[in-house]
């Protein structure tokens, strides 16, 4: 027996066994770093997503684009205005899926 051969087997079976614990993505984190204490007109916000917390950012995340270059926002969900906010924008599709049914 070549005496490489111990070391080869040695080294593919260490190689195969340190992969299982391995994380799938290493770039997982929250997408808000700052928060923006700006006010928001509601007329000028082209989307606003909410990204709930999870395994990778402990905290729910809201970021509003808006329509003026696009420009991105993370917004402060503590905040009773963007709270205020939400509530309005959730209860106008409720109102639009309504509509929709009925028509």
């Amino acid at each position: 027996m070549n005496p490489s051969t111990p070391l080869i087997f040695c080294l593919i079976f260490l190689t195969l066994s340190g992969t299982q614990g391995v994380p799938l993505s290493r770039t997982m984190r929250c997408t808000c770093i700052t928060i923006s204490y700006r006010p928001v007109n509601p007329r000028s916000l082209e989307k606003l997503e909410m990204i709930p917390a999870s395994q990778s950012c402990p905290h729910v995340e809201i970021i509003a684009t808006m329509k003026k270059k696009g420009e991105k926002r993370c917004l402060n969900p503590e905040s009773k205005t963007i709270k205020n906010l939400v509530k309005a924008i959730s209860k106008e599709r409720s109102k639009r899926s309504q509509t929709q049914r009925e028509a």
